[in-house]
Parts: structure tokens; C-alpha cells; sequence
């Protein structure tokens, strides 16, 4: 191949590459200018006052109330319990996959844990409402059929291998300079896991639990399946509730016509939803940023 070839095939490669990432682009800002145009058109019907302090949530009533907060505490309801579920269980997993675990078993565990990412939300879902619930009601008899509970556990049983993956290449990435140094200091292992490595690596921990919660508050089918469309402002894990994304899957079946009110309430609720997860994923860039100049 000679050189005017040569230069013939990177400049295709090149413009391929930049069609691909002005595609990802261009698709993202297609994304928000729909969930931007839809959400102007609902707010010039509903205050925005009303929709985001508003503690009554029923667009598809004949008495129509459009305050946000009881899908917001639902999602935040479910989000948390999946959070209590998925944290330590995924630092403790990381601590020991890092620092106690041989490099045989690593190698054969971590794979193991992150199969759990790769099962389709939906098996999740119905092994929340099916297994799990049922379960529960055994040791909490006042517990309803769709709830919170069960679907916060099982979501913080599928978000459990990003925080252990992510907190694990965190405090695998410490220098062992600072591990030696505790060492020489005369700490055991544990004093020098717990009291240099994870300080050490605290800021892409941080960020792995960042990531779990965006995950957590975006996850569609397990509270579609399990945790009831029942919207309400509570802090009850026991009863029916209803989440943003279960009340997006609820409006998206076909039921609602199109261009109404009702079914604009799907892209104000996509639109705070957006917003809620761009935040969290804004804070967690800056911690991994902050991360890898620590150790660069």
C-alpha cells in the first residue's frame, strides 16, 4: 500500500469515527430537545409550582392533580432501600476481592458477581414479586402484594456488582507504597485496609455509589412488575407504590391518546427524571476525575 492509499484509508477511518461520535451526539440532543419541547408544552398548562410541590398525583383521574412528589418518593423510597441492600454488601465484596482475595479466586469471583449486571431487569421483576415478596410476607404478614420492599432489595441485588466492579478497580488502583507503609507502622491487614486503602480510594468509591443511585433511580421494569402504580407521598416500604419510570411504562401502554395533557406528563416526568440522573452522574464524573488525579 502506498502512501496516497495509505492516507485514502485513515482519512475514511477518521470521518467513520466522527460520524459515529456526532451520531451518539446528535441522537443525545434529539433525546432532550423532545423531552424539552413536550415539557414546555405541559408547563404552559400546569404551574411548575404545582407540579414539583404538589403531593397529589392523578393526570389520568377525572379529578386531575399533577404534584410530582408522590413519584418522587416512591422512586426515592425504592432507590434507598436498594441502596441500604447494594453498598456494603458491594464494599465488602470489593474489600475483600482487593486486598484478601488470592489472585485465583479474583479472577473466578469477579466475573461470578458481575454475571448478576448481565440478567435482563425484567427476570429480576418477577423474582421480586414472585419469590421474594411472597418471602417477606412469611416474616412481615402486613406486608401487601406489590410493595416497596421487595423490589428495593432484589434492584439492590442487580446494582450490587457496579458498586463492588467499580470499588474494587478503586482500591486496587491505591499504590501498595501506602499498604507497605501501614505495614511497617506495624497495622495488620484489616487496620491497613480500612484506615489507608479505603480513605485512599474514597473518591472512586464515592463515585461507584453515585453511579449504583443514578442506576437505581432509573431502573424501569422491577418496580413495573412489583412495586404496584399506586402513587403515594409515604416512607412505608409495606404498601403499594408508584415510581417516574413505573408511571412512564403505565402511560406508554396505549390507553392514553397521544398530544394530550395526560400523555404529556410522561415527558415532564422523563424531563425531572433526566435531570435527577444528569446530576448525579455530574457529581459522579467529578469524584473519578478528581480519583485518577490523585494517582496519576
Amino acid at each position: 500500500m502506498n502512501n496516497r492509499q495509505r492516507r485514502m484509508v485513515e482519512f475514511g477511518i477518521e470521518r467513520a469515527l466522527f460520524v459515529c461520535a456526532a451520531t451518539s451526539v446528535l441522537v443525545t440532543g434529539g433525546i432532550i430537545a423532545v423531552l424539552l419541547f413536550e415539557t414546555i408544552a405541559f408547563l404552559r398548562e400546569v404551574s411548575i409550582v404545582e407540579f414539583l410541590t404538589g403531593t397529589e398525583w392523578t393526570p389520568l383521574f377525572s379529578e386531575k392533580h399533577f404534584g410530582v412528589l408522590p413519584l418522587v418518593a416512591g422512586t426515592v423510597l425504592v432507590s434507598a432501600i436498594a441502596m441500604v441492600v447494594a453498598l456494603p454488601a458491594g464494599l465488602l465484596a470489593a474489600i475483600y476481592l482487593s486486598e484478601y482475595a488470592p489472585g485465583g479466586i479474583r479472577r473466578i469471583v469477579k466475573p461470578l458477581l458481575e454475571v448478576l449486571a448481565g440478567v435482563p431487569t425484567v427476570v429480576y421483576g418477577y423474582f421480586a414479586l414472585l419469590f421474594v415478596t411472597p418471602l417477606l410476607q412469611q416474616f412481615i404478614p402486613t406486608l401487601s402484594g406489590f410493595n416497596a420492599l421487595g423490589p428495593g432489595i432484589v434492584m439492590g441485588i442487580m446494582i450490587l456488582p457496579l458498586v463492588s466492579s467499580l470499588s474494587e478497580d478503586a482500591l486496587h488502583s491505591v499504590p501498595n507504597g501506602l499498604r507497605e507503609g501501614a505495614f511497617a507502622l506495624g497495622s495488620t491487614r484489616m487496620q491497613a485496609t480500612l484506615r489507608v486503602v479505603v480513605p485512599a480510594a474514597f473518591s472512586g468509591i464515592s463515585a461507584s455509589f453515585i453511579l449504583a443511585a443514578s442506576r437505581a433511580i432509573g431502573e424501569t421494569m422491577i418496580v413495573a412488575v412489583a412495586a404496584g402504580q399506586q402513587p403515594r407521598l409515604t416512607a412505608n416500604p409495606l404498601v403499594p407504590i408508584e415510581t417516574m419510570t413505573a408511571y412512564i411504562v403505565q402511560v406508554s401502554l396505549g390507553d392514553t391518546p397521544g398530544g394530550t395533557l395526560e400523555y404529556r406528563t410522561i415527558f415532564a416526568v422523563g424531563m425531572l427524571l433526566f435531570v435527577m440522573t444528569f446530576v448525579l452522574n455530574l457529581i459522579s464524573n467529578r469524584l473519578r476525575r478528581r480519583f485518577r488525579e490523585e494517582y496519576a
